[in-house]
């Protein structure tokens, strides 16, 4: 049970372009571990000074055959920084490409799923499950125009920072702490 704690630290992230984002996130304190937690919004990740909008930008040039130095002149981001979210990304393409694919097919539910086509790379993959997740995710409040609006307004890379709890580009040790007590989580 997480009990309010107060505030983090506010910080400064780079949105997209020059966009600059002002967050303040809430603290949480657990009831039965006594640790306290940041409580990141949905559409960033842990420990990254982008927005996952940003950072899922330069996934999907990558996965389009982009190299790291055309996505940072692109972005505006500098090359070591792009160069490390691929690196990262690319050392964890196949557990998240599984993860993603399974939750494909646990929103589906009793419809059949809409795999994504093989893009011709474990990263390519992996972007194509991302993508397709968030895709099957707003499928499944279609109908429901209250949702539905709501959920089409959320970026593909907030879907994912949703389901990975911020732990996108997390090494892989760490993303494999997710949290199952978060419904969509639970397919991870």
């Amino acid at each position: 049970m997480l009990a309010r704690w107060g505030w983090a630290r506010e910080r400064v992230l780079r949105g997209p372009g020059s966009q600059r984002v002002r967050v303040r996130p809430r603290r949480a304190r657990c009831s039965g571990c006594g640790r306290s937690h940041v409580l990141l919004p949905v559409g960033l990740l842990v420990r990254r000074a982008d927005q996952a909008v940003v950072i899922g930008a330069a996934l999907e040039a990558k996965a389009r055959g982009l190299g790291h130095r055309q996505i940072a002149v692109a972005l505006g981001r500098p090359e070591t920084t792009v160069r490390g979210w691929l690196r990262r990304f690319a050392s964890s393409a196949g557990p998240i490409r599984q993860r993603f694919t399974s939750l494909i097919v646990a929103v589906a539910g009793s419809s059949s799923p809409v795999l994504p086509a093989p893009a011709g790379s474990l990263l390519g993959d992996a972007v194509a499950a991302v993508l397709g997740a968030a895709r099957a995710v707003a499928g499944r409040f279609a109908g429901r125009p209250a949702v539905e609006v709501l959920v089409n307004t959320v970026s593909a890379w907030s879907v994912a920072c949703a389901v990975t709890d911020g732990l996108l580009l997390a090494p892989p040790s760490a993303a494999e702490m997710i949290n199952t007590s978060w419904p969509l989580g639970a397919v991870m």
